[in-house]
């Protein structure tokens, strides 16, 4: 993960939990993961404040995380059960752990906090290296949508307006990198804060020509942790990768 996605999550620590924990696909995220865990050790990347990873460990699963952003897992040791959850600080695309995994996942977009397509290869080759081989690789991200942005790369936003807060948000697109940066303006009447974000988005087909740089080979994509079909329309994908 960049240095711009860690001081981003590291930004935004303090009120992650409040945005995400109302997430109503958690529980479908994690009957989903269960399923497809194997039965070996499990490994989150971008594992955040353990809002899957540690309903997941709490059905008996052997789960560990990679974390790049210093805030986030403060905030993890503050859940239940995050005390003891094992988690390495570092860089999600080095893998940097001991041992092979029976599934390897990255879930909400994470993936794409990796700011080029090298990086992304780079994670996915060193996925392969530390998975067992018959192991299971799961992503969740988003279909790029070109039309979030004007003709010249730019929109604002309001994403909510609330008694004491408004929240604004302002995207620029550049379509040479495929880079989305982003800025939320939390207005309210303590002052201004303002959450940068920067994601390299990735094309479905295009993922999977990386995918089978690094040695994986598609088994499986839905529209979501229901398993729905993924078709033309839809706007996010639940991808499932094997050894090839």
């Amino acid at each position: 993960m960049s240095e711009t996605s860690v001081n981003a999550y590291n930004a935004v620590a303090d009120v992650y939990d409040e945005w995400t924990g109302s997430l109503p696909d958690t529980p479908a995220t994690v009957d989903f993961l269960a399923k497809h865990a194997g039965g070996g050790a499990v490994l989150e990347l971008g594992v955040g404040t353990g809002r899957v990873a540690l309903p997941l460990a709490a059905r008996g699963i052997d789960v560990a995380g990679v974390e790049g952003a210093e805030g986030m897992i403060a905030k993890l040791r503050l859940r239940p059960g995050g005390a003891s959850f094992p988690v390495v600080c570092g860089n999600m695309a080095d893998v940097p752990v001991d041992g092979t995994f029976s599934m390897i996942y990255a879930v909400f977009n994470t993936f794409l906090c990796l700011l080029s397509q090298e990086e992304q290869v780079r994670c996915l080759r060193n996925v392969v290296d530390h998975l067992e081989p018959d192991g299971t690789v799961v992503l969740e991200m988003y279909v790029p949508d070109v039309r979030r942005t004007d003709a010249d790369g730019q929109r604002l936003a309001t994403g909510s307006v609330e008694r004491n807060r408004v929240f604004l948000e302002a995207t620029m697109h550049d379509s040479l990198r495929q880079r989305i940066r982003t800025q939320v303006v939390v207005l309210s009447e303590t002052g201004i804060r303002l959450y940068p974000s920067q994601i390299r988005y990735v094309w479905p087909s295009e993922l999977d020509l990386m995918a089978q740089l690094a040695g994986l080979r598609l088994v499986e994509r839905h529209s979501g942790w229901n398993g729905e079909p993924f078709t033309g329309q839809s706007t996010r994908h639940v991808s499932v990768f094997r050894r090839a």
